[in-house]
Parts: structure tokens; sequence; C-alpha cells
């Protein structure tokens, strides 16, 4: 049976949904496995195949005569709310699509792991790659479970070529389902989010560029193998002050400390919640923002040309595409 074609799970996600603009710009046919169709898909030259991760027969009817594999799909909970649906997502199912692509004979499995898999957050060391992963020294159910989703991947090396790519904080276009940082920037653009902060940092990475290495791990990237996809490390501030500058603004001039902030964060997650909001401000929130963010992208460039742009670029692109999306216009 002739390999022609790749499957994306999770393509309606803002990292998915990049790659498989970047994969159809390839000249590549492309499959996506989808819990239910979406609008952001209309126009986009792909087949779309209705299943689930966690159901073994629906995946083998997807990846079926695939050479590549991209597995994108996944539960990011940082609310605690969702602890069984990640086990079952992201642990479960990853497990289910790496059996699958044995069974179907994939040639390519690129996995889309993540930093929070790292322990010791709080050195101040440059992190590179590990050569294993588990769930010593994390304590976040987001984190154990790709940890272990992770090494599930990394164990199947030998039966076909895996690779795991490892993002820092994803920023770019085409945020459709909703994240955290952009619910944060819709706010800014309507002027519900005024003020800015005196502390916290961490490392971005456009999507963009991560659908440009996620390719490069199918064609060059080595069976058994992480690549951390990591781009500059901005401040708080300088993200509101990027922010600001897209939009013609100026940058909030009261900057908040962590120790105002802390007392009030129950209630600000109770109205992010009671507003259906994702949850933006909360005590694993602030957490991660005075974790180590230092990670090398140095394997990443030398093994699949992995080229970050710059991170006033990244924020400009992304801000004015929610200024487009609360428009209406995308």
């Amino acid at each position: 049976m002739k390999k022609d074609f790749s499957v994306v799970t999770g393509g309606t996600g803002y990292v998915g949904l990049q790659l498989v603009k970047y994969l159809i710009a390839q000249g590549e046919k492309v499959k996506l496995l989808l819990l239910e169709d979406h609008p952001c898909l209309e126009g986009i030259d792909c087949e779309k195949h209705v299943g689930n991760i966690c159901n073994p027969v629906d995946l083998d009817a997807c990846f079926r005569g695939a050479k590549t594999v991209y597995h994108i799909a996944g539960v990011v909970d940082i609310s605690g709310k969702k602890e069984e649906l990640m086990w079952k997502v992201n642990v479960e199912g990853t497990k289910n699509v790496v059996e699958s692509c044995k069974r179907c004979g994939v040639e390519n499995l690129i996995y889309v792991s993540s930093i929070d898999t790292y322990p010791d957050k709080f050195s101040d060391e440059m992190k590179t790659e590990l050569s294993s992963y588990s769930e010593v020294g994390l304590t976040s159910g987001y984190a154990i479970t790709k940890a272990l989703a992770t090494q599930i991947v990394l164990d199947a090396k030998d039966e076909l070529k895996v690779c795991c790519v490892q993002p820092t904080g994803v920023l770019g276009p085409d945020d459709y389902m909703g994240s955290s940082i952009g619910a944060m920037m819709d706010l800014f653009i309507k002027g519900l989010f005024p003020v800015s902060m005196n502390f916290g940092r961490y490392n971005f990475v456009d999507n963009r560029d991560m659908a440009h290495a996620m390719y490069q791990a199918a064609k060059q990237g080595r069976s058994g193998e992480c690549y951390i996809l990591g781009g500059e490390i901005v401040t708080v501030d300088e993200l509101m002050g990027h922010m600001a500058q897209a939009l013609g603004k100026k940058k909030p001039k009261i900057k908040i400390s962590k120790k105002l902030i802390v007392p009030f964060v129950p209630l600000i997650s109770g109205i992010m919640n009671l507003a259906k909001l994702p949850p933006m401000l909360n005590s694993f929130s602030l957490s991660k923002l005075e974790e180590n963010c230092n990670f090398s992208n140095e394997k990443a460039k030398r093994e699949l040309g992995f080229s970050p742009r710059p991170a006033a670029e990244t924020i400009r692109d992304t801000v004015l595409w929610h200024q487009k999306k609360l428009r209406g216009e995308v």
C-alpha cells in the first residue's frame, strides 16, 4: 500500500491548525482525526475523519495508509478539574496512538510533548533534553501525564520512527479554541486588563515555527529523540509593552507586585470561572511565571533547522489576530 498522506490529531488547536496549513503548503495530503468538525477548517483542503484517540478502532480506520502521524491532541488543565480526563486522553490516548501506528505500519510518529515534563523547575541551570521521562519531581497532573506519554512514545523507537517536540509557551495566530494567554489578550484589547506586573517571565515559541520544526522532525529527526522548541524569554511587563505597541496603545503604567496579587487570586479565579473564561491567574500560573525558563533550543536548531522568530514579532502577530477575531474578521 502506498503511504502518501499525513494524519494530524488535534488539528483544530492553534498548534495543530498551523501545522495543517504548513503541511498543505508543502504539497502534503492531510487527514485530520477530529472529535467533531469546526468552522476554523472551512476552506482548508484536507480529509476529515471523526473519531477519538481513546478508541483504537477509530485510530486504525484513520491511520491505515498514513506515512506520518502528528499527535497533538491532548488535554491541558491548570484548574485541577480535569485530572481524570487528562489521564485518559494524555496517557491512555497516546498509548492507543502508538499501538495503532504499529498496527497500521505508520513510518513516523511526531508527538507534541511539553517542557512541563522537566523537573527541578526553580534552578537557574540551562535545561537540555532528557534521555527519559517520568513523574519523579513533577507536581501537576498535566506535567505528570505529559511525561508518562512522552516516555510511552520514546519506548516505541525500535518499532517505528518516533520524535517528540517540546514547546515552551506557545503563541501565534489561529487560537480558535481559546487558550489562557489568548483570553488575557482579548481582555487587554478590550481595555479590561489595564495593569502590568513587576515580576514574572516566560519563554515563548511561535506556532508557525513549531510547524516547520515538526515537519523537519518527520523528515530528518532521529528516532527516540526529543527536541526542545523554545524562543526568547519575555517578562510579563515586556509582553504587555509589545501588545500595547502592536495595538497603538500606551503600555500600562501600573505594575502590580506578587505580594499584592496573591490575596486576590481566589477571587480572580472565581470571576474567570463564572465568566467561562480559561483560567488565567491562579496559584499554578503564578508559579509558572517564576520557574526557570532557560531552555536550550540548540539541538532543534542543529538537527531540525529550527529558527525561532523574534518574540516581538510573534506577540504582535498574535495580538493582532485576536483583535481580528474580536471584530469577527477571522
